[in-house]
Order: C-alpha cells, then sequence, then structure tokens
C-alpha cells in the first residue's frame, strides 16, 4: 500500500507517459455522487462513469477486478458471478482500504486506469452508450474527462453485460 494516495498529479504524469488523449480539470462544484457530478460538468448522468474494484474469492485468494459502469446503473451481482465463473456470494466490492491498497487511490476519485498495477477491467455495455465520458480524476475533485474509444483503448476493457434495469 502506497504511504499516502496517489494524486491527480500522478495520473496526469501516467496520461502524459502513455500518451493518453484526456484531460483532467475541476468542475465547480461538488461530485460526491454521479448525479452531482452531472450538474457539475453539465453533462448528463450517463456520461459519468463509476470505476468500482470487486474482490473474487477463488479459493483462499481474492483476486480484484475493475468494473466500469456508467451514471446511475446498478451492478448486479449475479452477473458478476456468472462473469467469473463463481456464486455470486464469493463477490463482493472492496472496502476503502482495499481499494486504496489494489488501486492506489482513495474511494471517490479512482480512475478507471492509472493503478498501482494494471487490473483486469471491464466495461458494462452502458459505458458504450455516449461518445464522451467522465470519470474520477484522482481525487474526489478531479474529473477525468476522455472518449469512449480512448478509454476502451487504454483499458483493455472487456465489454460485458452487468448491470440491472433501473
Amino acid at each position: 500500500m502506497p504511504d499516502s494516495p496517489l494524486t491527480p498529479a500522478d495520473l496526469q504524469a501516467y496520461i502524459q507517459a502513455h500518451g493518453i488523449r484526456a484531460e483532467l480539470f475541476r468542475p465547480a462544484g461538488d461530485t460526491p455522487t454521479v448525479e452531482a457530478a452531472a450538474q457539475a460538468i453539465g453533462c448528463a448522468p450517463e456520461q459519468v462513469i463509476k470505476s468500482v474494484l470487486f474482490l473474487v474469492k477463488r479459493g483462499t485468494e481474492r483476486e480484484p477486478a475493475l468494473i466500469l459502469v456508467a451514471g446511475t446503473a446498478k451492478i448486479a451481482y449475479q452477473a458478476l458471478g456468472r462473469l467469473f465463473g463463481v456464486g455470486r456470494k464469493k463477490v463482493r466490492m472492496a472496502t476503502p482500504q482495499e481499494v486504496l491498497a489494489v488501486t492506489g487511490y482513495a474511494v471517490g476519485g479512482v480512475p478507471p486506469f492509472g493503478h498501482l498495477r494494471p487490473l483486469p477491467t471491464y466495461a458494462d455495455r452502458t459505458v458504450l452508450a455516449q461518445d464522451v465520458l467522465y470519470a474520477g480524476g484522482g481525487d474526489d475533485r478531479t474529473m477525468l474527462k476522455i472518449t469512449r474509444d480512448e478509454l476502451l483503448r487504454v483499458t483493455q476493457a472487456r465489454v460485458v453485460e452487468l448491470t440491472v434495469e433501473s
């Protein structure tokens, strides 16, 4: 685990080092929820994506998996279980401490890439609906703007269907 969380400056360095076409910015307003972030940015809630870390229990190990999902969509645990070939009770959302230990970023600002180590990444189909997306930018006040195609290129995410209709 890092001595202190990674920051937007770390993410910016990663973006530059890897030639990623993305922009970090601070919206005028708080962004604690998808709805608040969308309002602060001036976009639809579906354009704000969440980077959610799950741990999948296989034997005695818990393997991390990053799920990218758009807006207010709800992730179905049964779909996660099917994806990973385990019962749904073998998949759980990581705690804030686990998120920090695995990604290097604190909950509320986890970006879809640039973590302490590469993570297997899965993009829910809801991410495909928008051309321009906004994600965590390294802390709870910074956002990342990126196109859908660039996001998929950079993360090498496998597109899956993991959400339930609201």
